[in-house]
């Protein structure tokens, strides 16, 4: 079988299980809300959002639920509370399709991510400066 080859989110979401796309489409506004400035991208072949040319965030969606990349330590603590009640491994949030999307979390979650990355290229920058 040959792999997909995405070249949108709209083509992503559209080759989705019926059942899950409408749930995708809320989490893509949820993304979007929250990080204006992304670009919206398919990387790995699921989308993705790019900020100052560096990958924030990922969602995929999958036949029993619809997941968020990459749930990093601080984001794990950060959001400990929040997230008990969601499956989390290998850096991935699973969200099943049973329940509503938690597009609030979703949002204050992207913002997370997106200061995050900055913090991480500051740290770089900073680094890179000294002799």
């Amino acid at each position: 079988m040959a792999r997909p080859n995405f070249q949108s989110v709209d083509e992503y979401i559209a080759s989705r299980p019926e059942a899950v796309r409408d749930l995708l489409g809320q989490v893509r506004s949820a993304i979007r809300k929250a990080l204006p400035g992304a670009d919206e991208v398919i990387s790995y072949q699921i989308p993705a959002y790019r900020l100052h040319s560096r990958l924030v965030i990922y969602f995929a969606g999958w036949k029993k639920h619809y997941s968020l990349h990459p749930a990093t330590g601080g984001l794990a603590a950060a959001f400990k509370d929040e997230l008990a009640r969601y499956k989390m491994s290998k850096g991935t949030i699973r969200f099943p399709l049973l329940r509503p999307v938690p597009v609030k979390l979703i949002g204050r979650i992207a913002k997370f991510r997106a200061k995050e990355v900055a913090g991480r290229e500051k740290a770089k920058a900073a680094t890179a400066k000294k002799p």
